[in-house]
C-alpha cells in the first residue's frame, strides 16, 4: 500500500471555496433540468481485509489485492435534477469481485524428494455498494466553465467471504486436511463535501474535461474520491472517458481497514 496524502483533498476544496467569491456567475435556467448517466467502471482493488479467528485468537489480515483478480459483476449509474442554482444528484456503484487461488507443493528432505504433496486452495469474494446522495449549488455557469459545490452523504456497504482448504498425502497415505470459512460485513455512512463540473473548449465548446472531487468523514476515518477525463457533447448526449479513484481509511476496528477502488471509466450521459 502506498502512503496516503490525507490532507490533499481537503486542501484543494478549501482553495476552491476561497476563490469562488471572486468569480462571476452567469444566469442559469429556471426550468427543471434532468440528467442520467450510465457508465462502465473497470476498477482494481487494493486494501486490507480483517477476519476474526476462532477461539478469541487475534484477527487475521489479508491483502485483498493479492486475491482479487476477477470482476464477477458490476453496475454503475447516476441521476441529477436541478432548477435554477439548486439541484440534487445521486450516484450508485455496485461491485462484486472474487477469485480462487490454489497450489500444490512437494515434500523434500535434504534435497531428496519424498512421495508426498500438499495442496491448498483459497476462495475470496467481496461485494461492495457505494451510494452517494447530495444537494448541489451552481457556483459558476460560464460558457467555458461550470462548477457545482455540493454537500451530502455516502454509504459504503461491504460484505466479504473467505474459505480455504489444505490437504495432502505422504507415501500414498492421506494426511488429514483442514478447512475453514469466515464471513464479515460492515456499513459506513459519511458526510461529504465537494465540487464537480466541466471545462469546455473547441468548436462550439463541444469538447470538455469533466472533473469531480469530494472528501468526507463520519463512521470512517477518512474518505475521498476524485475523477477527471475527456469528453464530447452531441446535442443532448455526452460521451466521456475518465479515471476514477475512491479511497477509504475505515479504521483499525473495521472488517476492512483500508479500501481503494481505482480504474478507467467509460460513460454515456443524457440530458433533458
Amino acid at each position: 500500500m502506498f502512503e496516503r496524502s490525507k490532507g490533499l483533498p481537503a486542501a484543494i476544496l478549501l482553495a476552491v471555496a476561497t476563490l469562488m467569491p471572486g468569480i462571476a456567475t452567469a444566469q442559469v435556467s429556471n426550468q427543471w433540468q434532468y440528467g442520467a448517466q450510465l457508465y462502465v467502471y473497470l476498477p482494481t482493488l487494493d486494501g486490507t481485509a480483517k477476519f476474526q479467528a476462532e477461539g478469541g485468537e487475534p484477527s487475521v489480515s489479508v491483502d485483498a489485492d493479492a486475491l482479487l483478480d476477477a470482476l464477477n459483476f458490476a453496475f454503475f449509474g447516476s441521476l441529477e435534477a436541478r432548477k435554477g442554482h439548486w439541484g440534487a444528484f445521486t450516484d450508485l456503484m455496485y461491485v462484486n469481485v472474487g477469485e480462487n487461488k490454489s497450489g500444490v507443493r512437494d515434500f523434500t528432505i535434504g534435497g531428496t524428494p519424498l512421495p508426498g504433496t500438499a495442496s491448498a486452495s483459497v476462495n475470496y469474494d467481496l461485494k461492495a455498494w457505494a451510494w452517494t446522495i447530495a444537494g448541489e449549488y451552481v457556483a459558476i455557469a460560464q460558457p467555458g466553465l461550470t462548477m457545482d459545490v455540493f454537500a451530502g452523504t455516502r454509504m459504503l456497504d461491504l460484505s466479504q467471504d473467505i474459505d480455504w482448504g489444505i490437504d495432502g498425502a505422504l507415501g500414498g497415505i492421506p494426511v488429514g486436511g483442514r478447512t475453514g470459512a469466515r464471513s464479515t460485513g460492515d456499513t459506513n455512512w459519511d458526510f461529504i463535501i465537494g465540487t464537480k463540473g466541466r471545462v469546455r473548449f473547441g468548436a462550439d465548446n463541444r469538447w470538455f474535461v469533466p472533473y469531480y472531487l469530494d472528501v468526507g468523514t463520519g463512521q470512517s476515518d477518512l474518505t475521498w474520491q476524485a475523477m477527471g477525463g475527456l469528453g464530447y457533447s452531441w446535442q443532448s448526449i455526452d460521451f466521456f472517458v475518465a479515471y476514477r479513484y475512491l479511497d477509504y481509511d475505515l479504521g483499525d476496528n473495521k472488517p476492512f481497514e483500508e479500501l481503494t477502488l481505482s480504474g478507467p471509466v467509460i460513460a454515456l450521459a443524457f440530458r433533458w
